[in-house]
C-alpha cells in the first residue's frame, strides 16, 4: 500500500514538474540599453510577432497571464496590453470600459473595486467560460519580468500615474514600452521617465518630421506605420529605419477578420511578404506555423 501511495505521488509530481517545465521562449530584458537593443531596427533581424491583447486562442482569453505563457510555448513574442483602474484605482487588465464581453460579469470597470471583480471568470473569443480571473498590471509585470516585454496600451490611466509608477515601483523593470496618442504624451514621459521606450504612430512624412524635430531620440522610439506596409510610404519607412527604429503594423482590424481559417492565413502571408519588422496580431500562435523571416528583397531599408 506504501508502494502504491508513493508511486502516485511520484506520478503526480512527475506531470506536474512537466507542465512547470514546458520550454518558453523568452526574451529576458535587463537594462535600458537592452530594450532598446531589442526594438533597433537591423535588415538582418526576422519579423517580431506581437501578442495584441496578450494574444488569444481558444480556452485562452485575452489580457491574460495564462494566454502570454501559451504564446511563449510556440514562438517568442512580447504583448501589447490594456491597463484600466478600478473603483479603488487598482490598475487591472481590460480592453473594454465594461467586463461584458470578455467575462461572466457585467457593467464598467470603473464601477468595481479589485477584489469585487474577482468574482468573475474571464471568457475566451469563442465565449467559453475559463478558469482564469482578471490579472492586475503588477501581477502581469512580476510573471513577464524575465520573460518577455510589454506594450502599454493606456485606457484612461492618468499620465501622471504612469509617470510616477516607472520612477517608482516599475523602476526594477527593464521591458516597459508606453503607446502614445500623440506627440504631447510623449513629451510628457520622456521628460519625467528614463527608463521606457515609446510606440509612436509615425504613418506619414508631416509625423515623421513632428517626431524627427521633437528633440526625443530615436533610440526611445518604435514606429507604429498602421495596417500594413503602404506602398505610397516607403519613404517614410526608409528615413524612419535609417535612424535605427522599426516599423509596426497592426491587423487585428484587417488581416485577422479574415474568414474562413484558411484565408486568414493567405491574408497572413501576404502582410509577411511586405517586410514589416513587427506584426501586431490577435492570433500570433498562427504565426508559430508559417515563415516570419524577412524576404531577401526589402523596399523599406
Amino acid at each position: 500500500m506504501k508502494l502504491y501511495v508513493y508511486s502516485w505521488v511520484l506520478c503526480v509530481a512527475l506531470s506536474a514538474c512537466s507542465r512547470q517545465t514546458e520550454r518558453l521562449h523568452t526574451v529576458h530584458i535587463k537594462s535600458m540599453d537592452e530594450l532598446q537593443e531589442y526594438f533597433r531596427y537591423s535588415p538582418e533581424k526576422d519579423i517580431i510577432i506581437s501578442g495584441h491583447r496578450g494574444g488569444m486562442m481558444e480556452g485562452y482569453p485575452e489580457n491574460c497571464i495564462a494566454s502570454c505563457e501559451k504564446t511563449l510555448t510556440l514562438m517568442p513574442s512580447f504583448f501589447e496590453i490594456d491597463p484600466r483602474l478600478t473603483k479603488d484605482s487598482v490598475l487591472v487588465l481590460m480592453h473594454d470600459a465594461t467586463i461584458d464581453r470578455t467575462t461572466t460579469g457585467k457593467g464598467k470597470v470603473s464601477d468595481y473595486t479589485y477584489a469585487e471583480l474577482q468574482q468573475f471568470f474571464l471568457k475566451d473569443r469563442q465565449g467559453n467560460v475559463t478558469e482564469y480571473k482578471i490579472p492586475t498590471l503588477d501581477e502581469m509585470l512580476e510573471w513577464g519580468k524575465d520573460k518577455t516585454v510589454f506594450n502599454f496600451d493606456n485606457k484612461g490611466v492618468p499620465w501622471q500615474m504612469y509617470s510616477d509608477h516607472l520612477r517608482g515601483k516599475w523602476s526594477e523593470y527593464h521591458n516597459i514600452m508606453l503607446s502614445v496618442r500623440s506627440l504631447e504624451e510623449c513629451l510628457f514621459y520622456y521628460e519625467r521617465n528614463d527608463n521606457v521606450v515609446f510606440c509612436c504612430e509615425i504613418s506619414n512624412m508631416n509625423m515623421y518630421e513632428a517626431y524627427k524635430n521633437s528633440g526625443i531620440p530615436w533610440n526611445r522610439i518604435m514606429a507604429y506605420v498602421k495596417y500594413t506596409m503602404d506602398p505610397a510610404q516607403q519613404e517614410v519607412y526608409s528615413l524612419v529605419r535609417s535612424h535605427g527604429v522599426m516599423c509596426m503594423t497592426s491587423i487585428p482590424s484587417t488581416a485577422d477578420k479574415v474568414m474562413p481559417p484558411e484565408a486568414r492565413i493567405e491574408a497572413y502571408k501576404h502582410e509577411l511578404a511586405v517586410n514589416p519588422d513587427i506584426i501586431e496580431t490577435d492570433y500570433p500562435a498562427d504565426f508559430a506555423k508559417l515563415n516570419v523571416k524577412k524576404s531577401s528583397v526589402n523596399e523599406g531599408r
